[in-house]
Parts: C-alpha cells; structure tokens; sequence
C-alpha cells in the first residue's frame, strides 16, 4: 500500500507570493506577486506589485490613448512581469465595476480595459488602483513546483500591502505580516 499521495491542489487566487532571498530568476528577487488567477488545470497568473518602471509614466499611457490626463495624484505605473509585456492590467478596489471587471476576492478587482481608464480620467474610477504592465504566467504544476522547492512564500493578501505601503517597502512588510523579519531570512534551505 502507497500512502505517499500528493497534496490535493491548493488555489493561490488573491494570495500573495514573496520571492525567497537568494532565487535564481533574478526578475524576481524581492518581488512580490498578486496572484489573481490560479487554477489546476491551467496554472497561475499573477502581477508584480513592487516593482515600478523608470522610464514609462501613468499618464504617458493616457496620452497614447488619446485620453485626458486627469487633475488627480497617479500612480507609478508598475511592471508585472516578463509576459505580455505590452498589456495594462489594472488592480483596484470593489467600488468599481466595468464591463470585463472580475472579482478576484472580496477586496480586489481586476479590469483589463480601457474603459477602466477613461473612467479614472473623468474621476469615475475606482478609488484604490494599481496600473500594471505585464504579467507573471506559470503552466499547469509549475508554481506548485517551485514552492515545493522553497523559491517563494505564500501569505495572505493584504490591502494595506497593495494600495498603500511605499513600493520600496512591499517586500519586506508581506514578510513581516505572516511574522517573518526580512533580514534573518536565508537564501538557502535545507531539505530533510
């Protein structure tokens, strides 16, 4: 008899993964990824939320659109990852409800249309929000994998984390929610 069974699928949607110190990909050291769809059968999909860009603006997007600029604090626009790169995907809060919005938990949207945007410039828009390009894509068992092999922690999401902690800081605060200090932690793991 064989009692070695794998551990039934667990789904990460609205979780946050933190990079471990020390992983090879080094797109991802000290980055943290809003996972906003996972599933079994397709793998997951996720968005890095501390990582802005240097050289790309919020409102740079907005005029290549043709849409007004509005009077309004936005912003950095954000790079969520090295898969289509050129896609804006837009995180934000509940109150906000478009076309092709999908609730990804009780605190979190997410909307990947420019309706979303015209929205926002005529400050109709949602009041939390994170313009994202990009995104993070893992095929079926390939997250399962790597967690398997301690290169990310999951912890719980957090609002405060998302919309309001400096972008600097989101890697060290998602450790310290689930009671982890950032520089004990070490880049390598044993394995019993």
């Amino acid at each position: 008899m064989n009692d070695n069974k794998m551990p039934s699928f667990i789904p990460l949607t609205g979780q946050f993964l933190v990079a471990v110190p020390g992983m090879e990909d080094a797109r991802f050291d000290r980055k943290v990824v809003y996972i906003f769809r996972h599933t079994e059968e397709d793998g997951a999909q996720g968005l890095v939320i501390n990582q802005p860009a240097e050289r790309l603006f919020f409102q740079e997007i907005l005029m290549q659109m043709h849409i007004p600029v509005p009077d309004i604090k936005l912003p950095p626009l954000l790079l969520g990852g090295p898969v289509q790169a050129a896609r804006g995907f837009i995180l934000h809060s509940p109150d906000y409800t478009g076309l092709m919005t999908q609730p990804i938990s009780a605190d979190v949207s997410l909307t990947t249309t420019q309706e979303i945007l015209r929205d926002i410039a005529g400050k109709r828009g949602p009041k939390e929000f994170l313009l994202i390009l990009g995104c993070a894509t893992w095929r079926r068992g390939q997250l399962e994998d790597e967690l398997m092999s301690n290169t990310w922690l999951t912890v719980p999401a957090d609002n405060q984390i998302l919309f309001h902690t400096p972008y600097a800081d989101r890697w060290r605060e998602a450790l310290k929610s689930v009671g982890i200090d950032a520089y004990r932690l070490s880049g390598t793991a044993g394995k019993a």
